[in-house]
């Protein structure tokens, strides 16, 4: 939506996109304006909304109105406050132009609901042959007879993707390598958010990039309860989609799925070259690409990806274990997080730990209340060691490494949360790296000036990624905020 429509007469309500009847009971009318959180990224919207009655409005073009809420934050937070509710509205009751149809027929479609979903964009599965995928299929011209992706009554997604649905909302920013901008971000977790946002504020033009979703591996943490000023936790999703909210506000934008495959010093500047082709160069850099769960060396575990091995735990996940185990491989926070989440549904969570103890491993805090939990036993010292069933995960066995004892568990679901390993292969031969691949920083490549400088000027590292970083959401968050006062400073010299 390229503008901002502020009503001075009439009545403007929200409409079901496949019936084009009123969805709401309420409407808007003088004072209130129309519009969703899309708004600050130029993005499709999500809600159609049309005029009741004969309706006056002003219209505001949107980067003037950016400019203005940027100028008087009062507005800002008021009409942010109104988008932001207004999603999740949407995101809480299912109310959503875009649907999945078969979702749990379809690979494919899962990953369109995990990439939708940890995106905080909101959609409704629909089960394949009920008479409302029939009847929304029929709505869009097609029979509903096979799984599909359909945007309100025009659009059937053609070979949907996660990219092919990002493109549909503009989330998928196009480039060219004449594009540039002050500092490019690389990595959509904790770390490269709150460098957005810091970034924004001091007025640098800066671009996020995501291969996935913006939140990282802290967006699919259902719980986190020791980050300061939530005393009552919050999702690691919400924490960071706030946070995104936030960067767009001051003018960050924010692109994905887009994965950098190659970075260059080309002409002073740094070129990034994505893996749907297109490019970007930047002043700047900032590595923030975090950690990824290690792949298990276990026979049949890339046949049983998505189909029963899983690497998040979110509500997409969760709903596999309803009335079944669930297996958890991980001694860390993350995996700790998981099993306390998933206990609300499974009949029982069997947590797998290498080690003797969480100790070394997991705050005190989760770790007791895991011992607490009637619904999760704990396997020290134990290893999956065999994954079962034709084409579906219906088994896993599990074997203690002490006495050798095995035992095969009954399960639909189980979550790889074991090992760190950081993403950095676009960096080597670029940037000094440790021998496990994590970017080393200020004083391990030479660095004085800057603990988040690596050994080439202008490239910076921050979060999970960086050699000897706390693994820890509040740490990242730090040091994404603390990097753009030398950033800004490099490209303030560069421009000199």
């Amino acid at each position: 939506m390229d503008r901002f429509i502020y009503l001075l007469e009439g009545e403007i309500e929200v409409i079901d996109a496949f019936t084009g009847e009123r969805a709401l009971p309420s409407s808007l009318g003088p004072g209130q304006y129309m519009g969703e959180i899309a708004f600050l990224s130029g993005g499709r919207y999500t809600m159609p909304m049309r005029a009741a009655k004969d309706t006056r409005v002003v219209e505001v073009e949107r980067h003037r109105m950016l400019t203005l809420m940027a100028q008087i934050p009062e507005m800002s937070d008021i009409i942010i406050g109104v988008f932001a509710a207004r999603r999740l509205r949407q995101l809480k009751e299912g109310d959503a132009t875009l649907r999945l149809i078969g979702e749990d027929e379809s690979q494919v479609l899962r990953r369109v609901a995990e990439f939708a979903s940890r995106n905080r964009i909101p959609y409704r599965s629909l089960a394949l042959g009920s008479a409302e995928s029939i009847a929304a299929a029929r709505a869009c011209g097609i029979d509903g007879v096979a799984p599909a992706v359909i945007f309100g009554k025009e659009h059937v997604v053609e070979n949907p993707t996660p990219a092919a649905v990002a493109r549909l909302l503009g989330l998928n920013l196009e480039f060219s390598e004449s594009d540039q901008v002050d500092v490019l971000i690389v990595g959509g977790g904790p770390a490269g958010v709150a460098a957005g946002v810091y970034a924004g504020a001091e007025g640098l033009k800066a671009l996020v990039v995501e291969d996935l979703a913006i939140g990282g591996q802290a967006g699919t943490s259902s719980r986190i309860e020791n980050y300061m000023g939530f005393p009552t936790g919050i999702s690691g999703a919400d924490l960071v989609w706030r946070g995104e909210i936030q960067a767009m506000k001051f003018g960050t934008r924010f692109s994905m799925p887009h994965r950098v495959v190659t970075l260059e010093r080309l002409n002073g500047s740094f070129c990034a070259r994505f893996d749907n082709g297109q490019s970007i160069c930047a002043c700047a850099v900032i590595v923030a690409t975090g950690v990824q769960y290690r792949r298990l060396s276990l026979e049949r575990l890339e046949a049983f990806e998505g189909h029963g091995v899983y690497y998040a735990a979110t509500e997409i996940e969760a709903r596999y274990c309803r009335s079944t185990d669930a297996v958890i491989i991980g001694g860390g926070n993350s995996a700790g997080q998981a099993a306390m989440y998933l206990s609300r549904t499974a009949r029982m969570v069997h947590l797998v730990v290498r080690g003797r103890t969480l100790a070394a491993s997991m705050s005190d805090y989760l770790s007791s209340r895991l011992a607490a939990d009637p619904k999760i036993k704990i396997h020290f010292e134990s290893e999956v060691t065999a994954l079962l069933g034709p084409n579906h995960l219906e088994k896993v066995v599990i074997s203690n490494r002490a006495s050798k004892a095995q035992q095969e568990i009954s399960t639909r679901a189980m979550f790889v949360m074991v090992g760190a390993a950081p993403n950095t292969e676009w960096l080597r031969g670029l940037v000094q790296l440790d021998s496990k691949g994590f970017v080393q920083t200020g004083t391990q490549c030479g660095q004085l000036n800057s603990p988040y400088a690596t050994s080439m000027a202008g490239i910076f590292a921050v979060g999970d990624v960086r050699a000897g970083s706390v693994k820890r959401v509040a740490s990242a968050v730090g040091e994404g905020s603390v990097v753009v006062s030398k950033v800004w400073e490099y490209v303030r010299r560069d421009v000199r």
